[in-house]
């Protein structure tokens, strides 16, 4: 019988993913991470062997490691996905930077989290901000399911959840910070039909022909919803930072900027409404 060092180099030449292998079997044996390193002889029995070999099927045809653990990690909190969610990705940890450095540290402040998901940048803000006051929106309810289920899990209390398109529920509410992760892949974008993507919400990815049908209503409906002073800010992809930028200045925005990711691409944009 195969031991676990065996285990992991077949499942890594099959997958071609060294992390995946790992990630799987520490979900079946419920270990972490530094057992693969203090038990790299041992050898799974047979139970362990059938349920790791199931996985991995599920992982060959393409199925996300998230959903298949149920879990992901965002920030510093662990966060439950599912197949209802986007799965919360490193690059969107940049949001969440650029919102903190423009809300204060110790004053209470409002925060808007439109298309929440999982609840992953709503609740990195929150925790990183314990007296800000933070609304997250969703249109699913099977979303919002999740993200209260995070908050919960991490005893974080100071999220508010609602359900409804974007800034639809928020009518009459002004805050001091509105951030989002909209869709912004475009309609016919062939990677919505291959790789992780086949499994991830189409709602969740995709907006319009050019991606940023979703963005436009945003960046036009978020100053309604705005202290005065207030900052919009959202993810997009990488060849969509002129269009973003120039969306924010048709609209009134000041202060209006790209930021890029780690492998410096456009990534986040945003500007103050005055």
């Amino acid at each position: 019988m195969p031991d676990v060092r065996h285990m992991l180099a077949a499942a890594t030449q099959r997958l071609g993913e060294r992390l995946d292998a790992e990630l799987l079997l520490l979900h079946v044996v419920k270990k972490p991470r530094s057992w693969l390193f203090t038990h790299a002889d041992d050898v799974p029995d047979g139970d362990v062997r059938a349920d790791y070999g199931r996985l991995l099927d599920r992982r060959a045809s393409g199925e996300p490691v998230a959903y298949i653990t149920g879990h992901r990690g965002f920030w510093s909190l662990d966060l439950e996905v599912t197949p209802a969610t986007l799965i919360p990705r490193p690059e969107t940890e940049l949001l969440v930077e650029l919102a903190l450095q423009r809300l204060p540290g110790v004053a209470a402040c409002s925060v808007a989290d439109l298309g929440t998901g999982s609840g992953a940048i709503a609740l990195a803000i929150a925790h990183e901000r314990p007296r800000a006051q933070v609304t997250a929106t969703d249109a699913s309810a099977d979303a919002l399911a999740v993200a209260r289920r995070n908050a919960q899990r991490h005893t974080i209390g100071n999220v508010a959840f609602v359900q409804g398109d974007w800034l639809v529920p928020l009518a009459g509410r002004q805050f001091d910070l509105i951030v989002s992760n909209p869709p912004y892949i475009e309609a016919e974008d062939p990677h919505l039909v291959q790789g992780d993507l086949r499994f991830e919400p189409a709602s969740a990815l995709a907006s319009g022909l050019d991606g940023l049908d979703d963005i436009r209503r945003i960046v036009r409906e978020a100053p309604a919803c705005l202290h005065a002073e207030g900052w919009l800010l959202f993810e997009h992809g990488w060849n969509q930072g002129d269009a973003s930028r120039a969306l924010l200045r048709e609209a009134g925005y000041a202060e209006v900027f790209t930021a890029c990711d780690l492998e410096q691409r456009d990534r986040v944009s945003g500007g103050r409404f005055a």
